[in-house]
């Protein structure tokens, strides 16, 4: 068994086998000719559950050909144009052989001795985007496993930071629109049930701030404490952008911890053409940033910021085997101070290679391409009298639903939009998300992929009409 280890003197085993799996990857995305195969839960289930997992097959030929049958036939395909739903981007190939490199050399970023050279290259990528940022000299964070660990790190900061002798009083201020990881972080923090205030949104789907000042100044009179304002660049379910430098000036005013989720929005620190969406993003305390997102990274890729590194500290442990404070006093840097997690990939290789390959600019581009695609599909669904859409587009999403011309019932015309998503992912001709605005449910495009063209959303939008009339036209024949 020691033939499978990898070293020195499994080289080329190493070589072949890893070739061969970029042989078959490759070759599978080469002919891929849908996001989706469409294969059911119910069909794919028995073909893993008869696998023996007590029998190896002691051939890696053997397993990639297994491999076929049970995940590459049937995966969720991202690179693939009509592969239109959730925050899922297409990778660039320098980060792919960055993961390539990382796997191999299995460096674990907690800790100077077991990484040396990795330490320095995250903590490079943390200064290149606090600066990207302008969050000051002083400025400093890590990377983590995404957006959602990322948003409870920063509200840990806050919460420390809030110096509250009573965790009940603790409230923290976001949009109704925010991502469900504020309030799971608030749980999770032992924070009470109403420790989150939800702001209302306008028709823009962003913050309103005379709400939020309103809110504030309620927390204020009530005893409470204002925690954090979580201000969102970037909406999970409309892309839509927090008025920053308005929040900004109220968090100064009521001296509250302000924290930008731009998980979604990030890729605009590399816009060559919108940069200027996030102004204000600068005058943050924190800022969480998912590269996996909107930089083209695989997953995992993401980063908590901080504008003043020493509140940081509220994640450091110190345990005698791994990082002594004596380590502190020599100047030896372990990531682990920083993190809440202790081992660690080295994620930041990805981005490392990418920004080098690549350039900011060419990032960016790319990321300014799927904002101007957005811009297009908000048009043709404008004059597009079979749907409604709801908001014009601040990055690549767009929410809209199918409005049958002879249904007036709005339940009828939800259960319609629902079996449209269902029946277009069981063809597997294209993939689309869902979600609600107020109670009625639409459908969503978020749009990642440059290779994406109008004639793909157009298409996509013939599907759903057409399985919503089927649904429709069949229902009707029930009734009757």
């Amino acid at each position: 068994m020691r033939s499978h280890l990898l070293n020195d003197t499994t080289a080329e085993h190493y070589r072949r086998s890893v070739t061969e799996g970029i042989e078959r990857v490759a070759a599978k995305l080469a002919t891929t000719s849908r996001p989706f195969t469409g294969v059911t839960v119910d069909a794919l289930s028995p073909r893993i559950d008869e696998i023996d997992l007590d029998k190896p097959l002691h051939d890696t030929v053997a397993v990639l050909d297994e491999l076929e049958d049970v995940y590459l036939r049937d995966a969720v395909y991202f690179h693939h144009p009509r592969y239109l739903a959730h925050l899922n981007c297409p990778v660039v190939i320098p980060a792919v052989v960055g993961e390539a490199v990382l796997s191999a050399v299995n460096s674990s970023l907690d800790t100077w001795d077991q990484s040396a050279g990795g330490t320095l290259i995250e903590r490079k990528l943390i200064d290149w985007t606090t600066a990207r940022i302008g969050l000051g000299e002083n400025a400093d964070g890590v990377f983590t496993s995404g957006g959602t660990q990322s948003n409870l790190q920063a509200l840990l900061l806050a919460r420390e930071e809030a110096k509250s002798d009573s965790l009940a009083k603790l409230r923290i201020f976001a949009s109704e629109v925010s991502h469900f990881s504020v309030k799971k972080s608030a749980k999770l923090l032992g924070l009470g049930q109403d420790s989150v205030v939800s702001i209302p949104v306008g028709a823009d789907k962003r913050m309103q701030t005379v709400a939020l000042a309103r809110e504030l100044e309620r927390c204020k009179q009530d005893g409470l404490v204002p925690m954090a304002v979580v201000a969102t660049a970037g909406t999970t379910d409309f892309g839509s952008i927090d008025p920053l430098p308005e929040i900004a000036e109220l968090c100064e005013q009521y001296g509250v911890w302000m924290h930008v989720d731009a998980a979604y929005g990030c890729g605009l620190l590399a816009s060559v053409r919108y940069r200027d969406r996030i102004d204000g993003i600068e005058r943050a305390d924190s800022v969480t940033v998912d590269y996996h997102k909107s930089f083209f990274q695989p997953v995992s890729s993401s980063a908590v910021l901080v504008r003043d590194a020493t509140t940081l500290r509220h994640a450091t442990y110190h345990a005698e085997y791994l990082n002594p404070r004596r380590m502190v006093q020599e100047r030896i840097p372990n990531q682990v101070d920083k993190s809440l997690q202790t081992t660690r990939r080295f994620d930041a290789l990805k981005l490392w290679m990418t920004l080098r390959v690549m350039g900011a600019d060419g990032i960016g581009q790319l990321f300014d391409e799927v904002c101007d695609l957005a811009v297009e599909g908000w048009q043709l669904l404008a004059a597009d009298p079979r749907f409604d859409v709801v908001v014009e587009p601040t990055l690549s999403t767009l929410v809209f639903r199918y409005i049958p011309a002879a249904v007036t019932d709005p339940a009828e015309i939800d259960r319609a939009n629902l079996y449209a998503r269902k029946a277009l992912f069981a063809s597997g001709d294209a993939v689309v998300a869902g979600t609600k605005v107020g109670t009625r449910h639409y459908l969503k495009f978020t749009l990642l992929n440059p290779e994406t063209t109008t004639d793909d959303m157009a298409a996509v939008l013939d599907l759903i009409a057409g399985h919503a009339e089927q649904y429709l036209g069949e229902s009707l024949d029930r009734a009757s």
